[in-house]
């Protein structure tokens, strides 16, 4: 019996769909690439294809559309080493819960939230998004943040002296502070800030280790594999 050749996903339908795009456009070739490049991401993306396809059809403008580009371009990077899988929503898709579920080497396994600054700013300013995404952590596994930024290095966001200055205010019982973030108060926010185990700052515009920089949490609760850490680093800093 002639043996039956195993289906596989045509590129060129699969992107349209993921961006309801023209083939011409400038951000569908830019994805037709990556699934023509890498089969893991092309079998990350046909999974979950309803879910993207719903976040793209969610960004009204441009910005937003380059919101969604950094989580697509993050998985398809982090795909590129095969001792990473990725589940994309794993909490539900629209709720308030990281963007990944990552698992290394088939056993340890942490979350994963993207965000893109549309700036780069101060210490000060990161506060404020940095609380957004502390309220999203899950309690019963390490977590990470993945922060994109522009510029032409991911040391140009300090991370260390935004959570200094967190702290700082936690420190001095500024309860009304946190409260008006959506914290109970101090007690709030230190319960949310132990379940962060690291920020990685990436800046696809960089060159080289300039590409992206981790920032690690010692007093989170719950260990995170540091190897696990140290190699999203190397893959965020791929060409």
């Amino acid at each position: 019996m002639a043996e039956v050749p195993t289906r596989r996903p045509t590129i060129e339908p699969l992107a349209d769909r993921l961006l309801a795009l023209g083939p011409g456009d400038p951000l569908a070739l830019e994805l037709l690439g990556w699934l023509a490049a890498s089969p893991r991401f092309r079998a990350f993306a046909e999974a979950n294809r309803d879910k993207i396809w719903k976040k793209l059809r969610r960004a009204t403008d441009a910005e937003a559309l380059r919101d969604v580009r950094a989580e697509l371009r993050a998985a398809h990077l982090l795909l590129a080493d095969r001792r990473i899988e990725l589940a994309f929503e794993a909490y539900g898709s629209g709720k308030a819960g990281p963007d990944f579920t990552v698992t290394f080497r088939g056993r340890q396994r942490f979350n994963l939230e993207v965000t893109r600054l549309r700036r780069v700013p101060d210490a000060t300013g990161f506060v404020w998004p940095l609380l957004a995404k502390l309220r999203q952590l899950p309690p019963s596994a390490p977590n990470a943040l993945l922060v994109a930024i522009d510029g032409s290095t991911a040391e140009a966001l300090d991370v260390a002296a935004a959570i200094r200055a967190l702290r700082s205010r936690a420190d001095a019982k500024d309860e009304s502070f946190f409260a008006d973030r959506g914290f109970t108060g101090t007690r709030g926010f230190y319960e949310r800030y132990l379940r962060l185990n690291a920020v990685l700052v990436w800046c696809e515009g960089a060159t080289g280790d300039a590409r992206s920089a981790l920032w690690t949490n010692r007093s989170a609760r719950i260990a995170m594999p540091e190897r696990a850490a140290q190699d999203c680093l190397q893959c965020l800093r791929a060409d």
